[in-house]
């Protein structure tokens, strides 16, 4: 059952302006409590390996398919809005949310533990969702609008906006976060830029050159590498927020759609996906390990399990999701996602 909640009620921006982002962030959670109730859906936790439960977007489909890891099994599937594109989890995996960027204007708030969409959020303010991240506490996501030039942050347990910062920047696609939560990060396209935003003041600190069309975008957990990766060119750069320095060291590039940081591993993982590869990247030396060529297959989304060990790689093109090892960075097997997966998220919940 959905349930469109109003989402005209916002907290004022000046709350965030006199106290910490620590201060900021504690005071969402009281203001906007998750419901963590267990779900009378029955639920194991598991926490490694290849168990758990994905959760896919199938952009194409406007839905969300449900996926045993240990068997494959296909648990379900739920709809969307118009074209969802990126999945945000809770850390606990009970909870995941899609944005629906493919004329949708909203967000899809999905109980994974009870395979249910509990609301559909109206964000026709602020179109075309795309990136989506939770902030730590796991109470409320940074939303990048692509279509306001601006960051949205929301909660998705009341369907209220708590405020937005302006990017200025066109096409602010893709957000990362960083560990502590205090700066929030977007690629954007049209701009050439990465806007770098501070979610105490709920202001844009500024904003760094890069090579064109910047899409994909992460940050390391103490906030001093931004790495994004630049559709035009083909290249991957890394930015450093304190001097503003950009070094480019990857090339070679199509579509570097994704980029994930592991630094257990000291590992960076690139989805290529119009060359069809996954290249694997040493985050220290920022030298390539080796590439995986997937041809035909459209990598796109990437998740991890908890343990950092398993890698879920959604394939668009051939409508699968490929497990790869990380310790031997190959696949081990492949399971049926639905047409078009693109977002995706890993949960530890075993629902079957």
């Amino acid at each position: 059952m959905t349930a469109d909640l109003p989402t005209s009620s916002f907290e004022a921006p000046f709350r965030f302006r006199t106290r910490s982002t620590a201060g900021v962030l504690w005071s969402l959670a009281l203001a906007f409590s998750a419901p963590w109730a267990t779900s009378s859906h029955a639920a194991a936790q598991s926490g490694q390996g290849e168990t758990g439960t994905l959760v896919v977007l199938n952009k194409g489909a406007s839905t969300a398919t449900f996926i045993d890891v240990a068997s494959g099994e296909n648990l379900g599937m739920l709809p969307t809005g118009e074209g969802p594109h990126e999945l945000a989890m809770t850390e606990d995996g009970r909870w995941a949310v899609s944005t629906d960027y493919g004329g949708g204007n909203s967000l899809t708030v999905i109980d994974v533990a009870g395979m249910t969409v509990t609301r559909t959020i109206d964000l026709s303010d602020f179109p075309r969702p795309h990136g989506a991240l939770f902030l730590p506490g796991d109470t409320v996501l940074a939303i990048s609008s692509e279509a306001s030039r601006s960051v949205v942050l929301v909660n998705p347990f009341s369907g209220r906006i708590v405020g937005s910062i302006a990017t200025e920047a066109g096409g602010s696609h893709m957000v990362a976060v960083t560990g502590d939560g205090t700066r929030i990060y977007t690629g954007d396209i049209q701009s050439g830029t990465v806007s770098e935003l501070d979610v105490a003041s709920m202001s844009k600190r500024g904003s760094f050159t890069v090579p064109a069309q910047p899409e994909a975008i992460t940050v390391s957990r103490d906030g001093t590498q931004v790495w994004v990766g630049s559709n035009e060119e083909g290249t991957v750069s890394v930015v450093d927020p304190g001097t503003g320095e950009v070094a480019s060291p990857l090339s070679g590039f199509q579509w570097p759609y994704r980029i994930l940081i592991i630094e257990e591993r000291d590992l960076v993982v690139i989805p290529d996906l119009r060359r069809g590869v996954v290249r694997f990247v040493n985050y220290s030396s920022r030298a390539d390990l080796e590439t995986m060529t997937l041809p035909g297959d459209g990598p796109q989304g990437v998740a991890l399990t908890h343990d950092r060990g398993t890698l879920f790689l959604s394939l668009s093109e051939a409508g699968q999701v490929a497990v790869i090892d990380l310790a031997t960075r190959e696949i081990v097997r492949r399971i049926d996602a639905g047409p078009t997966p693109d977002g995706i998220g890993w949960s530890p919940l075993v629902l079957r």
